[in-house]
């Protein structure tokens, strides 16, 4: 049985972009409107470029299914790209600052940025969000939700309670076009973004993700390549313009002290029955990872996204091939992908915990992987249940 994982394949104007799945069981099925779902929010949310009006996003499946039904075999993904030029597409010089376009053309020594874009284009996460989706899936038949949305904007941020149910929170995030579950901050963020959108600028945010229904014991404190934070950490860091990530209570932790920051146990036996066993916690900083391991409460991710590099007004660079002082070049973007952001997030959160889930309860079959799970969370509530002889 291999273990979970996937890869990406193609450039922002190419024909297509691909994802090849493996370490699936056989017998998922996969619901195709769920995934393109998630690939039209993630072409959604105010101040997005014209390119989104040119792109359809949907999902076709190429391999590893049989009349909707995983085969246990690789899986293809494929978004076909509308925009499809990169055989045409001129070459770009002048390096933008904070793209990967200047450190790219020094990796592979050429003058021509493009040779670096196009790969290092956020266009790559449609597939890494056609792949999560996929992975939901899988989590969907367990009961377990992932939510992600937009936590602040400029200097504009919304404050969600810890007990907000994710099914509300989810409605009142798709109410309005920048994906915040707080309509006044909502409003407020549509106009940050419209000024920056005239003044030729950029504006970035925060993201928070959220997953419920996540039973305790998954991921591992053996090696440091197990732990679940760091997976979780790396799979965030890695979307395009993500410069900083936390869990649970984050970098604000550190002013405060240990008392105060670490979430006390109780145990409630009418609880039982729930995903976190009766272990029930009235705080939640630690975000629902201890020790590289799920704990049974909320897992709460929240990552920094820079304004994006490219910037219609320009800055200063330099031109590669005449090394004189020039101007960045300007290719057709959004002024704001925060929300974007935030439906990649959470599709990447959502594939990191499918992937502890099979490691733990793996099997080929999906019959199997269900019977490994119920067997382990039986023996879980039975602990220290003191067997009745009367």
């Amino acid at each position: 049985m291999a273990v979970l994982s996937f890869r990406t394949a193609g450039e922002s104007h190419g024909p297509q972009m691909l994802a090849l799945l493996e370490g699936l069981p056989a017998g998922l099925r996969l619901d195709q409107e769920l995934i393109n779902n998630e690939l039209r929010r993630r072409q959604g949310g105010y101040g997005r470029s014209q390119r989104q009006q040119i792109e359809r996003d949907e999902i076709q499946i190429l391999s590893g299914w049989r009349q909707g039904v995983t085969m246990g075999s690789p899986l293809v993904l494929m978004v076909p790209n509308q925009d499809s030029r990169l055989e045409i597409a001129p070459p770009v010089t002048q390096p933008r600052p904070g793209h990967a376009d200047f450190a790219g053309s020094i990796k592979w020594l050429t003058t021509d940025c493009r040779t670096t874009l196009e790969r290092a284009s956020a266009r790559e996460t449609a597939v890494r969000v056609a792949a999560g989706a996929v992975a939901k899936c899988l989590l969907r038949h367990f009961g377990i939700s992932v939510v992600g949305y937009v936590e602040q904007i400029g200097s504009i941020r919304c404050t969600v309670e810890s007990s907000r149910d994710l099914n509300q929170l989810r409605f009142e995030r798709d109410d309005n076009e920048v994906y915040c579950p707080d309509a006044r901050s909502a409003e407020a963020m549509i106009d940050q973004i419209r000024k920056a959108g005239a003044e030729g600028d950029t504006l970035g945010g925060v993201i928070e993700v959220r997953a419920q229904g996540v039973p305790p014991g998954l991921g591992s404190c053996v090696q440091w390549d197990e732990r679940l934070d760091g997976r979780i950490m790396q799979a965030v860091g890695s979307i395009q313009a993500i410069k900083g990530v936390e869990i649970g209570g984050g970098f604000a932790l550190a002013h405060q002290r240990g008392s105060q920051v670490h979430d006390v146990i109780e145990y409630d036996p009418q609880q039982r029955a729930a995903t976190h066993l009766g272990f029930v916690r009235r705080t939640n900083n630690a975000g629902g990872l201890e020790g590289g391991m799920t704990n049974g409460q909320t897992l709460v991710v929240r990552a920094v996204m820079k304004p994006i590099s490219t910037i219609r007004k320009g800055m200063k660079t330099v031109n590669l091939e005449s090394l004189e002082e020039s101007v960045s070049a300007y290719e057709r973007s959004d002024v704001c992908a925060v929300p974007a952001v935030s439906v990649v997030a959470e599709n990447v959160v959502a594939f990191e915990v499918a992937r502890v889930f099979l490691a733990k309860f793996g099997g080929d079959t999906l019959g199997e992987v269900t019977q490994a799970y119920e067997w382990f969370m039986q023996q879980a509530r039975n602990l220290g249940v003191k067997p009745d002889h009367s």
